[in-house]
């Protein structure tokens, strides 16, 4: 069987696609230039009793930090400021901000508890202790 090969003599096609390839990509930034916290990283344990989660959000001042219940949907949503200046006397040879929002929501196997919800914000990790709503529970049907 014979297989059709494209050619291309003078590589236009593949110059063309290694110069559209960075076009849409943002520059590249050092680690000290971004913001504290890209997005929230977390662990979720469960018992019999309760959920736990424990979130990862450095920089982030605890009244900054909002945590949502609803059924079973747990949504965490935090501001993210940081200011920086260099200051060389009076004059300001450099100064950023970064401003921004960063947020996760996830869905749980079984209603919270929302009387018996508590949370804790202890350097830089979210601890919340989500108890289960009772009377949840499954039951299995049988076919008639």
């Amino acid at each position: 069987m014979n297989d059709i090969v494209k050619r291309d003599p003078f590589g236009m096609d593949t110059l063309f696609d290694d110069l559209m390839k960075g076009f849409w990509v943002r520059p590249m930034r050092w680690p000290s230039e971004m913001p504290a916290m890209q997005n929230i990283r977390m662990d979720l344990k469960e018992d019999e009793k309760a959920y736990t989660v424990h979130a990862e959000m450095p920089g982030v001042k605890k009244e900054d930090i909002h945590v949502t219940l609803d059924g079973n949907v747990v949504s965490i949503a935090a501001e993210v400021k940081k200011v920086r200046e260099e200051k060389e006397g009076e004059k300001v040879l450099r100064g950023e901000r970064h401003f921004g929002r960063v947020a996760r929501s996830f869905t749980l196997a079984q209603d919270v508890d929302e009387d018996g919800a508590s949370a804790r914000f202890s350097d830089g990790v979210l601890e919340l202790v989500l108890p289960k709503k009772a009377g949840s529970e499954t039951r299995r049907l049988t076919i008639e």
